[in-house]
């Protein structure tokens, strides 16, 4: 069944109860509403800027779009994109391009002009939805895209080139559309990190979001009484595929802005959230706090939470060592996927597996895996491979990119790009990108490895291990390291610290600086690279 079922029954079997919640922590003054449907709760001096609506009313609000689209044009298999912060407006809209048969097109929001302009293009997007944080880099690209697009704001005040969004929904009907979806029928397109220039269009149909939902709620258990933090933005397949668990289960979830530590754990107590997904820089951001004592796990209601789960990126062990110290009856899991797979999920831990903390786990739910080698001959238990994933999630195509699509999805198996072993009890370790891969002096070193290390060191905050040029050795390993604040280290200390890793392992350059990363957490290497590789390095400067 296409995945606007989930909504039409949840708002049969749930409709009075609570979908959504939007938390803006920043906001200690009276919102501006202007659906009337919101049920608000007045903020406080001690309660943030709030907004709830029921599953009823979701299905309603995505109904209204549905119709509205239709109303101008919008057809089945056309392409309607989204350019959006987290708020309650984001998944009635997602839900509403679908319910048209229409695919939706999430767009990120760091793009700049040029790449919103490129990514519009590239997925033949005829209608565009953006909020008011990004009038003028849309204003920028009217000239060229403005008279083949709608253009709808989602705001209160807007601007001239485009149509008020509340006012084109207003007088639209609430009632479902009667608009045959088929399972194989296109859905959405998600586009890839981008960090390595313009990003991929990747195309997924509805079965791979209806796997992706049933998968979340077996992975996680959730059950109907769960209310899930989302803090990630929506825009990205992570965010989203995780929320498809709530989705799946008609619970609800709870859309925080921003990631400070003390508004995650202030959500966490006033909601009651039972499970929350952090990316590597919030947790470690959440447990410097509470190692300095800005912030104590007193007076707030913690013992709801069961479940902290973490995707994106590589996790350091020590790191959920940490988080246990604190969480000690937490169930903890760890997701691996790309947006390629429709999300997280086609390798997880599992929330029994906490001794394995370290390994992204097993194939999820429908899915198989493999590791390769540059023949795609299966390797053998313990060595070091390309790992690949097969099941119901693998992306149809990159969308107007057949050699691409040629080159990663071969007989039905998806080429991920990272570099993995599988042990004796078959858990699956990454070791890193395949693209990231350090030659030096002929020996492979894998960034992740010498990260996960140098992560356990008390005073390290973040790090990155990149490969800068050299002409005996081909490449060498550099450590690009933050310190945690208040806390200082010299370049004498870490490679004292690094003895305990093998000679060939250990980084010839530590560099102290701050360590980049993506809205998904995701370091950016390549803007490391570029940053440091081909300029002679200077002794280190100590920025902690």
């Amino acid at each position: 069944m296409p995945i606007t079922d989930l909504l039409e029954r949840n708002s049969k079997l749930y409709g009075n109860e609570i979908s959504l919640v939007e938390i803006n922590p920043e906001i200690q003054e009276e919102p501006r509403v202007t659906w009337r449907e919101y049920e608000l709760i007045q903020p406080t001096s001690s309660t943030p800027y709030r907004r709830e609506i029921t599953w009823s009313v979701f299905d309603e609000k995505a109904n209204r779009v549905a119709n509205m689209l239709l109303s101008r044009g919008i057809r089945k298999g056309q392409k309607v994109a989204i350019l959006l912060m987290n708020c309650l407006e984001w998944l009635p809209i997602y839900f509403g391009i679908l319910k048209t048969g229409a695919v939706a097109v999430p767009l990120n929001f760091r793009y700049t002009a040029e790449e919103i302009e490129y990514c519009l293009r590239l997925a033949d997007a005829d209608v565009l939805f953006f909020g008011p944080e990004f009038i003028g880099r849309v204003e920028d690209i009217v000239p060229s895209i403005g008279k083949d697009r709608l253009l709808f704001f989602v705001g209160s005040v807007c601007p001239s080139f485009a149509e008020s969004y509340i006012d084109a929904v207003a007088n639209c009907s609430s009632t479902a559309p009667k608009i045959l979806i088929e399972d194989t029928d296109d859905a959405a397109i998600y586009y890839s990190s981008g960090t390595t220039g313009f990003p991929k269009a990747i195309l997924l149909d509805h079965t791979a979001l209806l796997q992706s939902a049933r998968m979340e709620a077996i992975h996680h258990e959730t059950t109907h009484e769960d209310v899930f933090l989302c803090i990630p933005p929506l825009y990205h397949t992570g965010a989203k595929m995780h929320w498809f668990g709530s989705l799946y289960t008609g619970s609800r979830a709870v859309l925080l802005k921003g990631n400070r530590p003390k508004a995650i754990l202030d959500t966490i107590s006033w909601e009651r959230c039972t499970i929350v997904w952090l990316l590597v820089p919030w947790c470690q951001d959440l447990l410097t706090a509470l190692d300095r004592g800005d912030l104590s796990l007193e007076g707030r209601n913690m013992a709801q939470l069961r479940l902290m789960h973490i995707g994106a990126q590589p996790v350091p062990p020590s790191l959920i060592r940490h988080w246990l110290e604190y969480f000690p009856n937490h169930k903890y899991d760890t997701n691996y996927g790309l947006s390629e797979s429709t999300g997280p999920g086609c390798v997880h831990l599992g929330v029994d597996n906490i001794h394995k903390v370290g390994a992204i786990g097993k194939p999820g739910y429908g899915w198989e895996c493999k590791i390769v080698d540059e023949n795609d001959t299966v390797v053998k238990q313990g060595e070091v491979g390309e790992l690949c994933v097969k099941g119901p999630g693998v992306m149809k195509c990159y969308y107007h990119d057949p050699k691409a699509t040629a080159e990663a999805i071969r007989d039905g198996w998806l080429h991920t790009g990272d570099m993995a072993r599988m042990d004796e009890d078959g858990f699956i370790f990454l070791v890193d990108r395949k693209k990231d891969v350090i030659i030096s002096g002929g020996e492979n070193l894998y960034p992740v490895q010498i990260e996960d290390f140098l992560a356990a060191n008390p005073k390290i905050h973040d790090v990155a291990v990149i490969g800068l040029p050299d002409p005996r050795l081909g490449e060498i390993a550099a450590a690009i390291i933050q310190i945690k604040e208040g806390m200082t280290a010299t370049e004498e200390e870490i490679n004292e610290y690094c003895l305990g890793l093998p000679r060939y392992k250990r980084p010839r350059r530590i560099i102290f600086a701050p360590v980049p990363r993506n809205p998904t957490g995701k370091i950016e290497k390549p803007k490391l690279r570029q940053q440091y590789c081909g300029v002679r390095l200077v002794e280190a400067q100590n920025m902690g």
